[in-house]
This record gives structure tokens, C-alpha cells and sequence, in this order.
């Protein structure tokens, strides 16, 4: 039965998964189906968490909309997610990001990665 599991989870993995980490500000390109037609909506911010690991990975993505934080969590491997690019690297010391939850303007900026 376990091996039978793996099976299903291997297929399922993307081959060309994107390399990011926490505290990257990433674009992400996410497939919308209206009525009959699908089109791309880009989503871009920081990524504050990645969870889990195999088929079920998972990453946060937050930003600030109109004053507003707005967090996504998309599943990495779900075939909805055309793309992940990333922006620009960050330098953290930490695994998740929830501490920018609080923050505003400067107080929530990342250093850049050298």
C-alpha cells in the first residue's frame, strides 16, 4: 500500500518545480477558468511560509493591496500554477515569515540577497 502511495505521488510532481525560499518575492502566474474561457492572473508578493513536503507542498504568498495585506497559499505542484518567477531573493533568518503580518512600510521590508 506505501509503495502504492509514492507511486501516485511521484506521477503527480511537477519535474521543472521552481527553486525559491522564504523571504523571496515571487510572481506566480494562476490558471482562472471563467465561463468558457481560462486566462493567467498574476499574484506577486513575498513568500512568508513553505509547508509540508512532496505533492503536498504548499507556499504563502503575501502582499499589500490598496493598504490591505492579502495572503495566497498555492499548492506547488497543482497544474492551476502556470508559473512561479522569482523577483527577487531575500535574506531572512527564519523559517516563516508571520512576524510581517503586523508590519507596515518600511518595518516589513526584506534585505535583498547579495
Amino acid at each position: 500500500m506505501k509503495g502504492l502511495i509514492e507511486a501516485i505521488e511521484k506521477e503527480g510532481l511537477k519535474e521543472n518545480a521552481p527553486k525559491f525560499n522564504v523571504g523571496d518575492t515571487v510572481k506566480v502566474g494562476y490558471r482562472i477558468i471563467e465561463g468558457g474561457k481560462e486566462r493567467i492572473q498574476n499574484f506577486e508578493g513575498v513568500v512568508i511560509a513553505k509547508k509540508h513536503g512532496g505533492i503536498r507542498e504548499t507556499f504563502t504568498v503575501r502582499r499589500l493591496s490598496f493598504g490591505v495585506g492579502v495572503e495566497r497559499c498555492f499548492p506547488l505542484h497543482s497544474p492551476k500554477v502556470a508559473y512561479v518567477t522569482v523577483v527577487r531573493a531575500g535574506k531572512v533568518r527564519r523559517a516563516k515569515l508571520y512576524y510581517l503580518r503586523g508590519r507596515t512600510g518600511k518595518a516589513a521590508k526584506i534585505k535583498e540577497l547579495k
